[in-house]
């Protein structure tokens, strides 16, 4: 399913808060803070909030500097990102600042509650997902037809919650600020359920002024044929070993890594690295990882290029090579084209010997990349 890169911005109190429950908002953040929210709004397509953040919050969701706007419209940008809202009954406020401000607006919901938008007379491209509310079809719909490639989404802590635990979030925002609310029917960040496994990798913290953001990213692969936002962070990186291989005439330029269920980097390789010339990525990467390493059972082989099924230059192809290292689960982003190997089919034989294989064409542009001169 192609979608944006969905970007989760939030500030929050010491005990883990969005609000208190007083009739005011309550402020986290402070001023250099809003500054850079603005910077992140200028830099993206598109700003998410949920309907309750609309209801609550009345927010403009505007970029507010004049430089930032023109730098937009400079790169052939609209002046403002557009604005999003999710609501599944539709039943929203048309005075709301939402509507009457910036650019252009667009509302997700079901179809009754489309009939009931539409009655109310938002001003706002009103799209129906169906008999419920469904994020994939959302965030496709926004790739696809709407143009995003990057979504920000500010709230509120529902669809923060179902944005994570469905494994649509690639980055998130955390500002920390010095306060503690306590009030336990005050909204929180994040609401229980199943969340993915694995630890977040910590990607910048830095202090601004009285509150500190951290930046993280989630690290864990998906299961099975399931694609979680850390499988396109592994296939990026793996695209961008290939980009290192010395060139060749006569053989591919691929990455791979090797990462475990819980997000844990195993290992990295990529085409004729070292003093090996033949050396495939997949072969290089689980060179590196014992064969007793419990871990290979459950990781996850991320490979610009799928495995190779036959290959001269050594007895065992690379999907030989994922089987018997026992990994059962393999993300590419490009099936191997016949300019070596006519009818090469890494992925069938892999998936035949039980293997879970996920192709990411999104990626297959950069997969491409570094082997232009083989394919033209």
């Amino acid at each position: 399913m192609p979608r944006p890169y969905v970007l989760l911005s939030a500030a929050v109190s010491l005990d883990g808060y969005l609000d208190d429950t007083g009739p005011d908002r309550l402020l986290l953040s402070s001023p250099a803070d809003f500054d850079r929210v603005d910077e992140v709004r200028a830099s993206v397509d598109a700003i998410l909030v949920g309907a309750g953040t609309i209801r609550a919050d009345n927010p403009r969701l505007l970029v507010n500097s004049p430089e930032r706007r023109a730098a937009r419209l400079a790169a052939g940008q609209a002046e403002y990102p557009l604005k999003v809202t999710v609501s599944g009954a539709g039943d929203l406020d048309p005075d709301a600042n939402f509507w009457h401000t910036g650019g252009e607006k667009v509302l997700y919901t079901t179809d009754k509650g489309a009939e009931r938008a539409r009655a109310l007379g938002l001003a706002a491209d009103v799209v129906p997902l169906g008999a419920g509310l469904d994020w994939p079809a959302l965030l496709e719909h926004l790739h696809e037809v709407r143009g995003v490639r990057r979504l920000m989404v500010e709230g509120g802590g529902t669809i923060h919650t179902q944005l994570l635990q469905q494994g649509f979030a690639d980055e998130l925002h955390l500002v920390l600020a010095p306060l503690l609310v306590g009030d336990p029917n005050a909204p929180r960040l994040f609401g229980p359920g199943g969340y993915q496994a694995g630890r977040l990798r910590l990607l910048e913290t830095r202090r601004i002024e009285d509150v500190v953001l951290m930046r993280y990213e989630p690290t864990a692969p998906g299961t099975g044929i399931s694609v979680s936002a850390a499988d396109r962070h592994w296939l990026r990186i793996a695209c961008e070993l290939a980009a290192l291989c010395p060139p060749s005439d006569t053989a591919f330029s691929v990455g791979a890594v090797v990462v475990a269920a819980d997000g844990t980097e195993l290992a990295r390789g990529h085409s004729r690295e070292g003093d090996d010339p033949v050396v495939h990525a997949e072969e290089a990467a689980l060179a590196r990882i014992p064969a007793a390493d419990a871990r290979l059972a459950t990781a996850t082989v991320y490979s610009s290029l799928e495995p190779c099924a036959r290959r001269a230059s050594r007895p065992a192809p690379c999907a030989r090579l994922i089987l018997d290292a026992g990994v059962r689960r393999v993300v590419t982003a490009w099936r191997e084209p016949d300019t070596f190997v006519t009818g090469a089919d890494g992925s069938g034989l892999l998936a035949a010997a039980g293997v879970d294989v996920v192709v990411l064409p999104e990626y297959e542009a950069a997969a491409k990349a570094p082997n232009r001169h083989l394919l033209s």
